[in-house]
């Protein structure tokens, strides 16, 4: 399984230096690339604690999941809410390439796959390869039909540190379906999602603030640490033009699009 790099931020920023050329290297331009790669971090983090929080709550073993192998975990006794704590501790501990410190604190009310069940996931003292990450997601089932379910996953107070210690704050919602491993509960690995709709926004300690709007469905399967299809809509600063995922293949590889007509491959 590949990796995630959260340092997409520096990818970003060199991939993205055209842009900030033809503005004759605008400070503001530049705050603006560097908050597009901090976004897709942002996403790919929120994606990786989801996924934790999913695997350690939808465990029916007693051995650890895959996803917190090498944190303590607790859990409350008795019926719901359920409270799970994965500490990975002050030192932190390394996993597949990542380095993880702190806690995430899972709050579960109900069967996560019980429409109206909320998975709650804090970010105590938290940080992933050094980069601190803050807030909390909430991951609420309201599934309608029973063949798709349907949740949703809203960012409240998130807040991203990266290395170079510039802060940008983030917050929105995505309306995610389930579209494979329905019929296999208690297997994550084929399990495939799609954000059909959603906005996020994210703004620079500069005061910069970009807005991602999903213009195409994007395609999220677990067994990928990445997005490996769809499309968002970036506006704000001077920045204006649509990111493009792939074809569905499991990688780290998007396009960057400007409404000039500028294409950028870049890599995560």
């Amino acid at each position: 399984m590949k990796k995630i790099a959260l340092l997409v931020t520096t990818v970003c920023v060199t991939a993205l230096t055209y842009i900030s050329c033809s503005s004759n290297d605008d400070i503001a331009t530049q705050t603006d690339t560097t908050a597009v790669g901090a976004s897709i971090s942002i996403d790919a983090a929120n994606e990786m604690d989801v996924n934790t929080g999913l695997s350690v709550t939808n465990s029916s073993t007693t051995s650890k999941p895959a996803a917190a192998v090498c944190a303590t975990i607790t859990v409350s006794t008795g019926s719901y809410p359920k409270v799970y704590t994965v500490d990975y501790g002050t030192a932190g501990c390394t996993d597949n390439g990542l380095t993880r410190k702190g806690k995430l604190k899972l709050t579960l009310t109900g069967p996560v796959t019980t429409t109206g069940s909320k998975l709650t996931i804090e970010r105590i003292d938290y940080s992933i390869n050094g980069i601190k990450l803050e807030g909390t997601i909430e991951y609420t089932n309201t599934t309608t039909v029973a063949t798709v379910p349907q949740f949703t996953r809203k960012v409240t107070n998130g807040k991203f540190t990266d290395l170079l210690g510039r802060v940008y704050t983030n917050s929105g919602l995505y309306t995610v379906k389930q579209t494979a491993g329905v019929d296999t509960p208690f297997v994550l690995e084929d399990n495939v999602y799609e954000m059909t709709e959603g906005t996020h926004t994210v703004t620079t300690e500069k005061g910069t603030t970009l807005t991602f709007t999903v213009q195409e469905t994007l395609i999220k399967k677990y067994s990928c640490q990445y997005i490996s299809k769809g499309k968002l809509k970036i506006e704000g600063g001077l920045l204006k033009g649509v990111i493009d995922y792939g074809n569905n293949d499991c990688d780290s590889k998007f396009t960057y699009t400007h409404e000039s007509g500028a294409i950028y491959t870049l890599s995560m």
